[in-house]
């Protein structure tokens, strides 16, 4: 539990700490409104390449989820495919992840 339960609830709507570990979640990013966290970037490991997502709450209390490839250009980092999804409300989290990822976050 972090002292942002915004983003502790995110983390438990789409399926709590043990189910992102499962998926290869690293270095959660958390604030007042959101959670980032980077996935591994291996080839073939995310649908896609992505290896970035960001989940913010929105005032209208829904989630705008922005998943991201990044890569470096000349040792640069840099967004190479962007998907957003607005409006998404919290019982669409998991099969928005797994929909754009290709990783399960349930079993």
């Amino acid at each position: 539990m972090s002292n942002y339960p915004v983003a502790d609830t995110i983390i438990q709507q789409l399926g709590g700490r043990k189910v992102m570990t499962m998926t290869g979640v690293k270095e959660f990013f958390v604030d007042a409104n959101s959670v980032s966290f980077r996935l591994p970037g291996g080839r073939g490991f995310c649908k896609n390449g992505i290896n970035r997502v960001k989940i913010e709450l929105e005032p209208s209390d829904t989630y705008t989820v922005t998943f991201l490839k990044m890569r470096k250009q000349n040792g640069v980092p840099a967004a190479m495919f962007t998907s957003i999804k607005h409006d998404v409300y919290c019982d669409m989290l998991r099969e928005i992840f797994t929909s754009e990822t290709g990783l399960a976050v349930s079993l």
